[in-house]
């Protein structure tokens, strides 16, 4: 690479310097990295790939120790169609199975990684076969290889866990008789590995409050998802004689993954939906809602009742009391009416006592004035007030003539000078 020409005009006045140039030192400088060392090694003892690998394999059943701890790893058979699996369609194999740990799978540890593939090398490597007379499984050896290199990866072993089926975990049958906390618990552990966030919350049992079960559920209807699907993708030639074509194959691969990805979207998002409806606890806890919700209207309309009743009681008693009243009043007016016809009665009894005082006692011995007897008499009623009468009326009840005109004269004195009846219109009693 050639530096670019200064222009013309720059010269030495237009060159400032920032800081000193450090002083020199010489390092020696030497490609490194285990892909380095894995071609120069080959290049310089003239190796192939597939001896390569096999020695490669050997040094790796030379570091790990034999211990007591690989009696439960790797000792899986593998059936006789993974035993003769095409090496080159290495990717379409059970890479976990390929180790015999397949019943560990994701939670296997790199330890355990480790020592499952020194078991199957020592169990499967071709010198071993052909020494005993067995046919030629390279193939399969080479797989072991492949297996072991993607799984001890951390980022290619995550590619693959995100396509394993083998540790999905499928729900039950719908409509199917079930213990739904024991069939949906590891369901949801598995889809829970693949979860950026973790810890991922336990699905619980019967005795888990609402609050966790409505967790749990808002936690999977949220998921957060690493699955990525590339370990799917088409190989991408690795010549670069046709850009073109490896562009097309790169896009593919890109739009065939966000397809996967949208797909297990919406399936997890069924799958919880699922769950969602055949929980029992969920109907439990709609349930006692709805007795809480019936007990607090109960309550109300207790209240309201209660409420009615009083009123009714009231209005009841105001009516009583209103009626009762009414009938006193009538009662009291009834007896006003009696009282006064009785007084009225009194009063004209009263009244005619004392006219018959006259007239009974042959009006004094005077028979001649008789009427006009008669007409003061009446002046002096007609000034009494009810008292007054009732009074004089009882004075002369049987009492001689001579007596009763001495009592009339005695009220028509107290009358008169009492100013209710006037002097000037007596004559006889005057």
């Amino acid at each position: 690479m050639s530096l670019p020409v200064l222009p013309s005009n720059f010269g030495a006045e237009n060159f400032k310097a920032t800081a000193k140039f450090s002083a020199p030192v010489r390092r020696p400088i030497e490609p490194v990295g285990r892909y380095f060392l894995a071609h120069a090694t080959r290049s310089l003892r003239g190796h192939t790939w597939s001896e390569y690998e096999k020695i490669e394999a050997e040094k790796n059943v030379s570091t790990v120790d034999e211990t007591n701890e690989d009696a439960d790893l790797g000792d899986e058979e593998q059936d006789a169609a993974l035993l003769l699996h095409d090496p080159r369609e290495w990717k379409t194999a059970d890479l976990y199975a390929v180790l015999g740990i397949s019943h560990l799978r994701w939670r296997a540890t790199e330890d355990q990684l480790r020592r499952a593939h020194r078991k199957q090398v020592l169990k499967h490597h071709p010198d071993k076969k052909s020494a005993k007379g067995g046919l030629d499984q390279d193939g399969f050896f080479k797989i072991i290889q492949k297996a072991y290199e993607t799984l001890a990866d951390p980022g290619k072993r995550q590619q693959f866990d995100s396509v394993d089926e083998g540790a999905d975990v499928l729900p039950p049958s719908p409509k199917s008789e079930y213990d739904f906390i024991e069939a949906w618990t590891p369901v949801f552990e598995a889809e829970g590995r693949f979860s950026k966030k973790q810890p991922v919350p336990k699905l619980g049992d019967m005795s888990s409050p609402k609050s966790e079960v409505d967790a749990f559920y808002s936690f999977f209807y949220n998921f957060d998802s690493w699955r990525s699907f590339e370990f799917l993708d088409e190989d991408v030639p690795d010549d670069s004689s046709n850009r073109d074509h490896k562009r097309y194959i790169e896009r593919k691969n890109v739009a065939a993954r966000k397809k996967k990805k949208t797909e297990d979207n919406a399936r997890l998002v069924e799958l919880v939906k699922r769950a969602l409806s055949e929980d029992p606890r969920i109907k439990l806890f709609k349930q006692q809602e709805k007795e809480e919700k019936e007990r607090k209207k109960w309550e109300r309309e207790a209240g309201s009742r209660a409420a009615a009743e009083a009123k009714a009681k009231a209005e009841a008693e105001a009516a009583e009391a209103a009626a009762k009243a009414k009938a006193e009043a009538e009662a009291a007016k009834a007896g006003a009416k009696k009282n006064k016809e009785a007084a009225k009665a009194a009063k004209k009894k009263n009244k005619r006592a004392l006219r018959n005082a006259a007239k009974d006692n042959d009006f004094f011995g005077d028979a001649a004035n008789a009427e006009a007897i008669e007409n003061e008499i009446n002046f002096l009623i007609d000034s009494f007030d009810d008292e007054q009468l009732a009074e004089y009326a009882a004075k002369v009840n049987g009492v001689d003539a001579a007596a009763a005109k001495a009592i009339l004269i005695e009220g028509f004195k107290a009358q008169t000078a009492s100013g209710k009846l006037s002097a000037s219109i007596l004559k006889y009693f005057a």
